[in-house]
């Protein structure tokens, strides 16, 4: 039987769910699932469309085309990291954003898995975002229930991260709820690792002021070490993928590391 009677909040959080595990969504599969009209599914999509949520194409819609970052757009390493393991990153990304309230302060460190939760968190209302990526500011900037905070500093590279003594200043300044950092290794006896020197201390501050410290990270990323100690292994939930085995998660969960498998 049609449920036309569930609110339009609720569908469009739930179309905007499958659209950032799925990357695309079609009328009559929406339409299914959620037990309306495929008029109502239609209405919907325009006015997520209306939001900048979503783009409507034939017979459904797909995700908004991620912002080319202009200056940048000769530089692979950002873009040739942000494909390897998209689908991934995706649902890791959708998952970790479902531990946010709204309401909170939370801070997104820069990287490609943390861009995802950046993503996910566009429908949400009252959300203060403290972040030293460029691209999560600009992706996030113009949405009216998500305030955008910057820790300022110098631009490493092509990564989009601002780093050095601002930085670290400003980001130890800010107490938040929630911290999400993406890691290059993450290990049971060696903590969190990374390959780049100046992240390191960013990262470092803000996992400092958080009330509970969160990290994404594929399954490449489990159980590898890198060159660089962001942070010992006081931290609260690792957010990996389901390729991640059993074996990889166990000295995690034997040091009280909440593990999720999106």
């Amino acid at each position: 039987m049609p449920r036309e009677n569930i609110t339009t909040e609720r569908r469009s959080e739930q179309i905007l769910q499958e659209l950032l595990r799925n990357g695309e969504v079609s009328v009559e599969s929406l339409a299914k699932h959620l037990q309306v009209s495929a008029a109502t599914i239609r209405r919907d999509l325009s006015e997520l469309e209306r939001q900048g949520l979503l783009r409507r194409n034939h017979g459904g819609a797909v995700l908004v085309a991620p912002m080319l970052y202009e200056p940048f757009r000769h530089v692979s390493s950002f873009h040739e990291q942000e494909q390897k393991c998209a689908a991934e990153k995706r649902r890791i990304g959708l998952m970790a954003a479902g531990l946010i309230s709204d309401g909170e302060i939370i801070a997104i460190g820069a990287g490609t898995t943390t861009t995802q939760v950046a993503r996910s968190i566009r429908h949400r209302k009252a959300i203060t975002v403290l972040t030293n990526a460029l691209n999560i500011a600009m992706e996030l900037s113009h949405l009216a229930e998500i305030k955008v905070c910057m820790t300022g500093g110098f631009l490493s590279g092509d990564w989009f991260a601002l780093v050095g003594d601002v930085a670290q200043r400003n980001a130890g300044e800010m107490f938040v709820d929630k911290v999400f950092v993406g890691v290059d290794g993450i290990h049971a006896e060696h903590g969190l690792t990374t390959n780049y020197p100046d992240q390191a201390a960013i990262h470092r501050a803000m996992i400092r002021q958080a009330r509970q410290r969160i990290v994404v990270a594929d399954h490449r990323k489990v159980g590898a070490v890198g060159t660089l100690l962001i942070w010992p292994d006081d931290f609260d939930i690792l957010v990996t993928d389901k390729a991640t085995t059993d074996e990889a998660i166990a000295p995690f969960a034997a040091k009280n590391v909440r593990v999720l498998r999106a």
